[in-house]
């Protein structure tokens, strides 16, 4: 008997083991992980840079605390600066952990203007997480229910729609950033147009407003550029990053540039465990690997053959109502809750996800083969063409 709290419906398989893109349960049977438990192992399991990395940083220093200065960490900064065109960075445990940096940091940085009610804009059907402040965010009632009273300050708009910006932009005096995601995870793989993103830009710049990206899901690769908004060819005032920096190893990160750096001071915000040697060291090692791999290249080759492959496999369904996403972040939805395929795929040896009840969510590890690309297609439309059938 388990004495776990019951806040996780729990699928009835548990994994004993990874190798490459394929996990392995207790009975041995051999599971193609297509969801790279959410976005994290972005180098796959038991990959050997990583566990070699992760050994050796072991033996020597795990953690020491931010009382000290934290020599992996500084290395980290200056990589994440270098390939986000950011100015400092904060590093915490976790995506919700990012975020609540990003909202604090905003909120400081309109009492430091004088508004003494400051408003952050954010988006209908986005996730931030689940602490109080960014469950308040995000867009999603269920996530919210039962834990009123909500914290305040948030005003919620249609995502990727550049009218409902500019109405809160006309009216609303206290507004002093806006927080959104590139390509909406959890909300059903929602991509934001590159124009929204540049006038988004455009008008928080006018504005004084702070203009805040949540690439925790998207960032890191995944959609063939470093992070998601790159392809619009901007850069954000912040930027929170977690699930894919660290390969499987818990981190965060809170990126500020232009007004948004030197806002936090000592004090203003901290994390006991953030940013320790051995987390750092396993993101470096991530970073590392994505470039002496060409990962962000091949995220773009692997997620146009997944969705050409399976545009092919679907074609006179009319029940698939729309194949999106970008590099390795794919989306399927269909025109009923399908829920069921999740546990239907792992009895085919198949790791997938459902999310917004109607969308087949697919989070490969940057590293999936050719060969990986054609199994998961193959099994995914069997699946998907039998679940219509009945």
């Amino acid at each position: 008997m388990s004495h776990l709290m019951n806040n996780y419906s729990r699928l009835p398989v548990a994994f004993a083991r990874g190798e490459g893109c394929r996990l392995f349960d207790e009975t041995g049977k051999s599971y193609l992980d297509a969801l790279s438990g959410i976005a994290v192992n972005t180098l796959g399991h038991n990959h050997p840079a990583l566990v070699s990395a992760l050994t050796r940083q072991a033996g020597r220093l795990i953690h020491t605390s931010n009382l000290f200065r934290v020599h992996e960490q500084e290395i980290l900064s200056d990589r994440l600066a270098a390939i986000s065109g950011m100015d400092e960075v904060f590093f915490c445990n976790s995506g919700c952990e990012a975020n609540e940096a990003a909202i604090k940091l905003a909120r400081l940085y309109g009492h430091q203007r004088g508004i003494d009610n400051p408003a952050i804009v954010v988006m209908e059907q986005a996730f931030h997480g689940r602490t109080l402040a960014t469950l308040s965010a995000t867009g999603n009632r269920k996530v919210q229910a039962g834990f009123e009273p909500l914290v305040s300050g948030f005003i919620r708009v249609p995502f990727d729609d550049l009218p409902a910006i500019e109405q809160v932009a006309a009216g609303n005096p206290n507004v002093v950033a806006v927080l959104f995601e590139p390509i909406q995870g959890e909300g059903g793989i929602n991509v934001a147009h590159n124009a929204y993103m540049q006038a988004l830009r455009r008008i928080c710049d006018d504005r004084g407003w702070l203009f805040m990206v949540d690439e925790i899901q998207c960032g890191l690769a995944r959609t063939g550029a470093w992070f998601a908004h790159q392809h619009a060819e901007i850069r954000p005032d912040v930027m929170t990053l977690a699930k894919g920096l660290g390969s499987g190893v818990p981190i965060g990160a809170c990126l500020a540039a232009g007004p948004a750096a030197g806002v936090f001071g000592p004090g203003n915000h901290g994390s006991t465990f953030g940013g320790n040697p051995f987390a750092c060291v396993a993101a470096l090692t991530t970073l590392d690997v994505i470039d002496a791999e060409g990962l962000m290249a091949r995220a773009i080759r692997s997620g146009e053959r997944i969705r050409s492959g399976l545009v092919a496999a679907f074609q006179g369904l009319d029940a698939i109502r729309e194949i999106r996403g970008d590099g390795l972040m794919i989306g399927i939805e269909l025109d009923r809750p399908c829920g069921t395929l999740v546990q239907r795929g792992l009895d085919a040896g198949l790791v997938i996800n459902v999310t917004a009840e109607r969308v087949i969510r697919l989070l490969p590890a940057l590293i999936f083969s050719d060969a990986e690309v054609d199994e998961l297609v193959a099994k995914l439309s069997t699946l998907v063409r039998a679940f219509l059938e009945n």
